[in-house]
């Protein structure tokens, strides 16, 4: 393993509307490269949800995001968290910020927005969504199996359906009952949910807004996911007649309770996600 000798990292709140709550990250800074171990068994160490470790390149900030098990190509609380961590460390930027990231496969814009001391509202463009496959057949009764749900907590009339932002999700609409019984059951959920053209999948409580979703182990329960907040808001408008501007709530079940704002513009149908940021520690290694 590479040194650590002074890493420094700074720790967040994401999707909050006070410290201490919503989705926590750590926002690593490295002065120097570090191989994919590394940050992998870092992101491990702090165990939250996810890592961020931004690198300088020109115009741009790399990004890299890890979960305790893998990098993803996108994620959406650690780049709003990490837009926050470097308008409060940025001595010379203003009330309002904008910030670029170049992940593995596309880049991103993020504005932030300076509230008090410490505490940001970000906000993220993730496109036009892409809608997927609906699963049907023996391959919903498989998801639904993986979840230990069955026809009857679903939303009637509702498909369940890929979408995307940048990370694919199956939405599976479901009923308050079922929103609060489901969990990860098999071991095979990934495999379930890959015949689908999915990587996860979101339940989506369609009539108090309100959503969940874990790790395809069904170890770890999510706080805020902002990846899936962009495709459930787009679900929420196309499929339950939602209006444009949508209020996503998640983490109640995980103790951290979350609020994730989702806009959905007029004429291009790109979804933008934010929330409140507050940058509250930072740490480094010996």
């Amino acid at each position: 393993m590479e040194s650590l000798s002074g890493l420094a990292w700074v720790q967040a709140d994401v999707f909050c509307e006070a410290p201490l709550g919503g989705n926590g990250l750590c926002v690593f800074r490295p002065d120097r490269s570090l191989d994919d171990d590394t940050m992998l068994r870092l992101t491990q160490e702090m165990r939250q949800f996810e890592s961020i470790f931004l690198f300088t390149a020109g115009a741009d900030t790399r990004a890299r995001i890890f979960t305790v098990e893998e990098e993803l190509d996108f994620a959406g609380h650690p780049l709003l968290g990490a837009a926050a961590v470097l308008h409060d460390a940025a001595a010379a930027a203003g009330e309002r910020a904008v910030w670029r990231f170049q992940l593995n496969s596309r880049g991103v814009t993020l504005s932030t927005r300076r509230f008090r001391d410490r505490f940001y509202e970000a906000e993220m463009d993730q496109g036009v969504p892409l809608w997927g496959r609906e699963a049907e057949g023996a391959a919903r009764g498989a998801v639904l199996e993986g979840l230990g749900l069955t026809e009857a907590d679903l939303v009637p009339g509702l498909p369940l359906a890929m979408v995307s932002t940048g990370l694919d999700y199956l939405i599976v609409p479901v009923t308050p009952e079922g929103l609060a019984r489901a969990a990860i059951r098999v071991d095979d959920f990934e495999a379930r949910l890959e015949g689908l053209g999915a990587k996860f999948a979101y339940l989506l409580d369609t009539a108090n807004a309100e959503g969940r979703t874990w790790d395809n182990l069904g170890a770890v329960e999510d706080v805020a996911t902002g990846s899936a907040a962009g495709p459930a808001g787009a679900y929420l408008h196309r499929h339950c007649g939602a209006a444009r501007a949508i209020t996503l709530r998640q983490g109640r079940f995980a103790g951290r309770p979350s609020r994730l704002s989702v806009a959905i513009d007029g004429e291009s149908g790109a979804v933008t996600v934010g929330g409140g940021v507050a940058v509250l520690a930072e740490g480094r290694f010996y």
